[in-house]
């Protein structure tokens, strides 16, 4: 998890105070989780118990992971999560989004943003 956390962080460089959302699992909730977020100046949200609505898009997300994917072998399932994630973050269009794609709309933004 940690590895994950910080391989993003050092590919995206954002801002300090950027806010990581996550559920109350074990993993976050863990002192070393809560240490590495705050070396890296991130601002961890949780929702409380119950309030699933901060993990929605995750959630989605898996849902569609499990429609659109057949799983083989471990070495298999790895590199096809990993085209798919590409696909879903670069490709996929997502009507939350106005159907343009995650990297596309944050291209958008940060467009406006900075102008």
């Amino acid at each position: 998890m940690s590895d994950s956390l910080i391989r993003a962080f050092l590919l995206e460089e954002p801002k300090e105070g950027l806010i990581i959302y996550s559920d109350q699992g074990s993993k976050y909730s863990s002192k070393e989780y809560s240490n590495i977020l705050k070396k890296l100046g991130l601002v961890q949200s949780m929702s409380r118990y119950g309030n699933c609505y901060d993990n929605a898009v995750i959630e989605s997300f898996h849902v569609y992971l499990k429609k659109e994917m057949v799983l083989v072998t471990k070495r298999y399932m790895r590199a096809m999560i990993f085209d798919y994630i590409e696909f879903y973050n670069k490709e996929r269009r997502h009507s939350f989004l106005g159907n343009v794609s995650p990297v596309e709309f944050e291209k958008l933004h940060k467009k406006l943003v900075l102008g």
